[in-house]
This record gives structure tokens, C-alpha cells and sequence, in this order.
């Protein structure tokens, strides 16, 4: 029996694979707390709902141009070869490109995709769309999309170069006496880092943080967001009231004089503005603990405590992602910057404030700062884009406009959608409506292995290999790991890789020699190796050959120095501005406060979300319904995959 290594989003493991067939996975060696979803992922490979061959529905295939989009996910579908396809493909590209321009073609195709570096899907995509002509792409993230549009405004930095240097686990093991986190620090989430890791690092950091005697408090309607090992003071608060918490807590610091007048004079500007919201001299309401326990159902001694402990030693305030994906919910990021300088412990090791401990394998984690293999990206002629979770807005009311950090943006009107990489149909709010959406483009292209909600609400389907069944590089953004991904299998049936299926359709659209530059799979892995190789030679010496990783598995890094996020912010403001208009953290932003909204003035409060616990419809509407993350999966990935479905009951998924 063969052995290689692979690497997933959940982490790197040691492949069994015999006769071609992948018969069992193992833990990578260097991983103190391995995720058991990938022991489930051979399970999925020879599932019957592989597809097996290109296939097209027959609606549609009648009616090429306009294919009866009202009976999309729900009639049946014919083969056809994939000269065939990929004809049909190309020609529907070619027909809307000529008739509408490339503004009608939506490519943003959001997801995870595979962990490989060359096969990954969304950028093989974006790269032969950009040479076709360009394509209306996505912003942001469903994850954490409010918080990443709102932090800029507050810190100067979006949450995926926030996400990186958030003050290690490390550090707050050493330095920080009280951790206050709204959300917790979901372990299960934590299985997860895009492009893979080596060592799965948050449960073992937590339970040195309790060791070292640090005190966790969570607020949040789910106690087991936080990790048993953490012992946390768990106080169960409503459901999307913490900046109304956060705001509470402030009021009890600044009423007794307990704030940092010189850090917030120093670094932040706006604070007089927020206070007199803060102390209630806008409103004749002040903000204090009575006020914030009526909204958020937690005892107004408790909040009162709590605000007198966290002045007493070092303290760390933490906003779990889940925060901000709710009605209003960029108030809670920018509130809890707020309340850690107000604090005036922001960048002091242990100190300060964090954004998602836990909501990925990443953040607390020393970051690596080497570039890691990549893709090289192409530019996109096309620069009209939506935020990633409006698609169903654009789709329904293509010219409607709409309002966007402060620019007043249309949506396109979108002819075809063509998705690789990822399933809408699970990560997107409000799924009937999105069913609805997916009726209105002419026609809707995706590349699947498995017959998901994806597949079967698409016009062309084209069968793809998975991570198993094709050679690839592995590597997390910040990791410090590097893994060979091995081919153990063959494709099933008829499946192409997508770098096969776009560099046949570049040929039929007269790129091909742009988009292949006359290389094979293994002649890319090369090339981007080779690139980085020289990066890396800058911070460290002797980086393996690609010959000496693929014969190795992986190769790892020397680990980085921890640093304090914002710390070289607070060592000298004037060297080290932020990239905020004042070069400060702006408690008050009068940018934000111009674009006029009703709903986001220009410093952080308290709005009712249109539906919560709090509000008269919950006297016939009293419970509140939490869709969290699987643990047994990310996404929908692998949901057919053997972890994931002993977790099942009857075939469903607990509630």
C-alpha cells in the first residue's frame, strides 16, 4: 500500500491509497489535534452521486438561447460528449459576450474550493474569464462581510490583513489576565484555515491560556462557542445585542472616570462625539448598565463587575464573526474597538481588542509572512461588482440601485453565471428566494463532482476531479507549512480537472496560448514553485526543490516572533499611522457619518435589528433561531463524507 500526503482545509494527512482507490486517511504527524473530517473524505470519492459525464438539462438543450430558466432544479438532464459541452459553453460565452458585453457575465463564484494552490477553482475561473473579456466579480465574504467593510473606516485595515495579525495566543497566554469575548471562540470553527495548516493550534493554546491563569468571559446564547477547557463565565445574552453590551460597559468606565484620557487623545479621534451619545446628551437616554441589561437580558450588576475587572489588570476584548453577521451587525466590530481604547490597552501584548479567535485555524497564530504559491492573476477588463451575498438582489432587480460604503451602485443585468468552486445553495441567506434569482440569467454554468443543489439547479454541468485525483501545492496564507498533494486516483468517469476544462475552452475562445502559456499541470507546479522559492529565499535559506517536497510531503518554516496587534501603532502613532483619514482609530468617522445614513451614523450605537428577542413580535414569535457552523464539515463540503454522515440523524442534520 502506496502512502502520500495531501492537504485540506482541515489540515494535512497521510493518504493510504492502493490500485488507485484512496482506502484510508491519517493524521499528519506534526498536528497536535488533527480534525477528524477528513477521515471521512474517502467515503465521498465513489459516492453514487459522482457525476460521471458532462450533462446539460434538456430544457434548456432545446432552447439554447433562453432555455425555460423557470424550470431550473427541476427537470431532467441528457449527456453529451464533452466536445459537445464545451461547445455549448464557449457559444453561450461568445453569443452574450457579443450581444450584452462581458458586464453580463457574473464569474465572482464565491467559495472554498480545494486547498491546492494551481487547482483551485475560483482563480482558474477569474483568470480564463479575464481573458475572455472580463466578468462582474464579488466582494467580501459571507463570513464576515459587514465587519470587513466597516474596520477600514475604524483601523485602517479589512479583516483579512486584520485576521493575520491579531495578537497571537501565544502573547495572550503570557500577558492578558481577562479575555472578554462576545461570541466565544467556536473550537469547531477552528478545524478550518483556507489552504490548509499544519498544526491544528487553538485547543491547545486555550488550555495554556488557563493554565497561565487567564479569565474568560463569554457572552453569547451558545455556551459551548466556548471550549469547556476555558472554563469561561458564561453569561447567555440575547442574540445580537453585544454592542448594546460593549456599550454598557463603556458607559460604567467612562461614568467613574475609569478611561484612558491620554490613549484616546493620543490615538483615536472622535471620542468627545461618542460620549455625549455614550453619557445621553443626545438623546436624554444614558447608556448605562441599566439600560444595556434591559436590551440584552444580563444582569446590570454583572456588566457593572465586569467593567470595574477589566480595568484592573490586562485585558483583551474579542469579537467572534458571528457578531457582525446580523442586522447592523458592523456596530459590534467598530463597538469593540471603541471599548478596548477606551481601555487604552490596544497595542500592549495581551492587550487590546481581537477580531475571530476561532473562527478559523489562523487567526491567533504567529503569522508567517512568506508568500506562499499562487495562481498569477490576470486583469479584469470588466470593474462592475456586487457584495458577495447581494446576488440574489442583483439577479432579481438588474438596474435597481443600491447603496455600498457610501457609493450609490446599479446591479447588472446578468445573462449567465458561471460558478466553480463553490455552492451557493449553502451558504447564501434565504434560500427560496435564491431559487427564485437563479430563474432570471439565460444560463448557468458550474463545474461539481457531485450532484449538490449547485449541480442540479444548472444548465451545464461539467464533472471535475477532486483533490485526490489530481497533483497540486497545498499552503495556508500565513502558515508556515508547505505540502506536496499527490495524485492517488483517477477520475471517475469522464471527470476533467478545471484547468483542463478552461484551457479546452480558452482554445475554442482564442486564448488558449495566454491562458496555458504552453504548460501541463506539472510544468505550472514548477513554475509557481519556482516563484516561490525566490520569495521565500528572501526570509529563509535552504527552501526545498519541488522534487525534494514531493518526495518529503512537506516542509515547514521557522516559526515568527509574536507581536501585539497594533503594536507598533501605539510604540509611535506619527511613524506608524493607520490608514484612516486621521492616521488614528476613529471612534467618530466623519467619512462615514457624510455618506448620510440613517442606519450607520459616524460613531457606533445601538439599533434594534429588525427581528430579535427584544422586540414585540417575539411575544408571538419567542424562539430565535441560530444556524451556526457544522462541526462535521465545512459548508456543505464532504457532507457526504463518512464523518459527516455518522453525525446524522435519519439521514438529517441535528437541530
Amino acid at each position: 500500500m502506496d502512502k502520500f500526503m495531501t492537504a485540506t482545509h482541515w489540515g494535512a494527512y497521510q493518504v493510504s491509497a492502493e490500485g488507485g482507490q484512496v482506502i484510508s486517511l491519517a493524521p499528519f504527524a506534526d498536528d497536535p489535534d488533527p480534525s477528524p473530517i477528513g477521515y471521512g473524505m474517502p467515503q465521498a470519492l465513489n459516492d453514487p452521486v459522482r457525476i460521471q459525464q458532462p450533462m446539460v438539462r434538456k430544457a434548456w438543450l432545446e432552447k439554447t438561447s433562453k432555455g425555460h430558466p423557470e424550470g431550473r432544479g427541476k427537470g431532467p438532464f441528457v449527456s453529451v460528449s464533452w466536445d459537445r459541452a464545451l461547445d455549448l459553453v464557449a457559444d453561450e460565452i461568445d453569443r452574450v459576450r457579443q450581444t450584452y458585453g462581458n458586464g453580463a457575465i457574473y464569474a465572482g463564484s464565491y467559495g472554498w474550493a480545494s486547498a491546492g494552490r494551481f487547482h483551485h477553482a475560483n482563480s482558474q475561473l477569474h483568470r480564463f474569464m479575464a481573458l475572455a473579456g472580463g466578468f462582474v466579480f464579488s466582494k467580501n465574504t459571507y463570513s464576515l462581510a459587514a465587519g470587513d467593510v466597516i474596520l477600514p473606516h475604524v483601523i485602517g485595515m479589512g479583516t483579512f490583513e486584520q485576521m493575520e495579525i491579531n495578537t497571537p495566543l501565544s502573547m495572550i497566554a503570557d500577558h492578558t489576565d481577562l479575555l472578554v469575548s462576545f461570541g466565544g471562540i467556536p473550537i469547531k470553527n477552528a478545524q478550518v484555515e483556507s489552504g490548509g495548516m499544519g498544526q491544528h493550534h487553538v485547543p491547545g493554546a486555550l488550555k495554556l491560556c488557563k493554565e497561565r491563569g487567564v479569565k474568560f468571559v463569554n457572552f453569547g446564547p451558545i455556551r459551548t462557542d466556548m471550549m469547556d477547557v476555558a472554563d469561561a463565565e458564561w453569561h447567555a445574552s440575547r442574540p445580537n445585542t453585544d454592542s448594546a453590551i460593549m456599550i454598557g460597559l463603556s458607559h460604567t468606565l467612562v461614568s467613574q472616570n475609569l478611561h484612558d484620557e491620554i490613549f484616546l487623545k493620543t490615538y483615536c479621534v472622535g471620542f468627545d462625539k461618542f460620549s455625549s451619545y455614550l453619557m445621553g446628551e443626545v438623546d436624554g437616554i444614558p447608556k448605562d448598565a441599566e439600560w444595556a441589561g434591559k436590551i440584552s437580558g444580563i444582569d446590570p450588576t454583572v456588566i457593572r463587575d465586569l467593567a470595574l475587572q477589566m480595568t484592573r489588570g490586562r485585558t483583551l476584548v474579542n469579537l467572534s464573526w458571528s457578531t457582525q453577521r446580523s442586522d447592523h451587525g458592523e456596530q459590534s466590530f467598530w463597538m469593540g474597538a471603541v471599548l478596548a481604547a477606551i481601555l487604552g490597552q490596544i497595542g500592549l501584548p495581551g492587550g487590546g481588542v481581537g477580531y475571530g479567535y476561532g473562527a478559523t485555524n489562523l487567526v491567533g497564530r504567529t503569522r508567517n509572512p512568506i508568500p506562499k504559491p499562487a495562481l498569477p492573476r490576470l486583469p479584469n477588463e470588466i470593474k462592475d461588482f456586487i457584495p458577495v451575498a447581494r446576488i440574489a438582489d442583483m439577479l432579481l432587480h438588474p438596474g435597481m440601485e443600491y447603496d455600498y460604503d457610501g457609493e450609490k451602485r446599479v446591479y447588472p443585468d446578468i445573462k449567465i453565471v458561471y460558478w466553480c468552486g463553490g455552492n451557493p445553495f449553502h451558504h447564501h441567506q434565504d434560500i427560496n428566494r435564491l431559487v427564485k434569482a437563479w430563474q432570471k440569467p439565460d444560463t448557468i454554468i458550474v463545474h461539481e463532482p457531485w450532484w449538490n443543489a449547485n449541480a442540479r439547479h444548472a444548465d451545464i454541468v461539467l464533472p471535475v476531479a477532486t483533490t485526490f485525483e489530481r497533483n497540486d501545492i497545498g499552503a495556508g496564507r500565513s502558515d508556515s507549512y508547505v505540502f506536496a498533494m499527490h495524485k492517488v486516483a483517477e477520475p471517475p468517469g469522464q471527470s476533467r480537472t478545471d484547468y483542463e476544462i478552461f484551457s479546452s475552452l480558452s482554445k475554442r475562445l482564442g486564448s488558449e496560448q495566454e491562458f496555458t502559456e504552453n504548460r501541463q499541470e506539472r510544468d505550472w507546479l514548477e513554475h509557481l514553485y519556482h516563484r516561490f522559492r525566490q520569495g521565500a529565499a528572501e526570509f529563509v535559506e535552504d527552501v526545498p526543490t519541488l522534487e525534494e517536497l514531493w518526495a518529503s510531503g512537506s516542509f515547514k518554516f521557522p516559526e515568527s516572533e509574536p507581536k501585539p496587534f497594533l503594536g507598533l501603532f501605539r510604540s509611535n502613532p506619527s511613524d506608524n499611522p493607520l490608514s484612516t483619514p486621521s492616521g488614528k482609530i476613529e471612534i467618530y468617522s466623519s467619512k462615514i457619518a457624510g455618506f448620510g445614513y440613517e442606519d450607520c451614523p459616524g460613531h457606533p450605537i445601538w439599533q434594534e435589528p429588525s427581528e430579535w428577542l427584544g422586540a414585540q413580535k417575539a411575544d408571538k414569535y419567542p424562539l430565535h433561531l441560530i444556524t451556526n457552523q457544522p462541526q462535521t464539515r465545512l459548508h456543505s463540503q464532504y457532507d457526504n463524507g463518512g464523518y459527516s454522515q455518522d453525525h446524522k440523524i435519519k439521514d438529517r442534520e441535528p437541530a
